[in-house]
């Protein structure tokens, strides 16, 4: 569902929730604004399917606000719920099918953007805007890839642990 241009009182509100999000906090105020020009500020209920895991689009997504839940093949893997959250990148990334599908577990906000849109945008600025946001999904990819190792860590010493005590 979308949500109307008086969401907001006005750009600057939301222009100050945008600078919140990690991946955008580069962007000059101009550019935010830009940004907005291209973007839809998309509004979904409790329960609500945000994307379909096999589904295939160009869409990212930053969360505004609310809570979302990241589900492979039936089970739950994570839950997001910090302003600018973002989801959807890996298949605009690899250009591939969605991997995951996500819900809304509450009320949720999200600024969505059709990043090919960027690719209509002037010469110049494309470059600029597309540096940004795929450096943002570097550095998220990283924080993720860091978390997982942690985990696989975890689970190893765990399971020597329990080898251990078994044998």
């Amino acid at each position: 569902m979308k949500v109307g241009k008086d969401y907001y009182k006005d750009n600057s509100e939301l222009i100050d929730k945008l600078k919140q999000i990690p991946v955008l906090e580069a962007f000059s105020e101009s550019d935010l604004q830009e940004l907005l020009q291209m973007a839809k500020l998309w509004e979904f209920e409790p329960g609500e399917l945000i994307l379909k895991e096999g589904s295939h689009d160009n869409w990212i997504f930053y969360l505004v606000s609310g809570k979302v839940k990241i589900i492979k093949n039936g089970k739950e893997l994570v839950t997001l719920r910090r302003i600018g959250d973002v989801f959807g990148e890996m298949g605009i990334i690899g250009g591939t099918v969605r991997s995951a599908s996500v819900q809304a577990i509450e009320k949720t906000i999200c600024l969505a953007t059709d990043i090919s849109i960027i690719d209509q945008m002037p010469k110049e600025k494309r470059s600029d805007i597309k540096y940004i946001i795929f450096r943002g999904f570097a550095e998220i990819l990283a924080n993720r890839l860091r978390e997982t190792t942690d985990e696989l860590i975890k689970c190893r010493e765990e399971v020597e642990r329990l080898k251990k005590k078994l044998g």
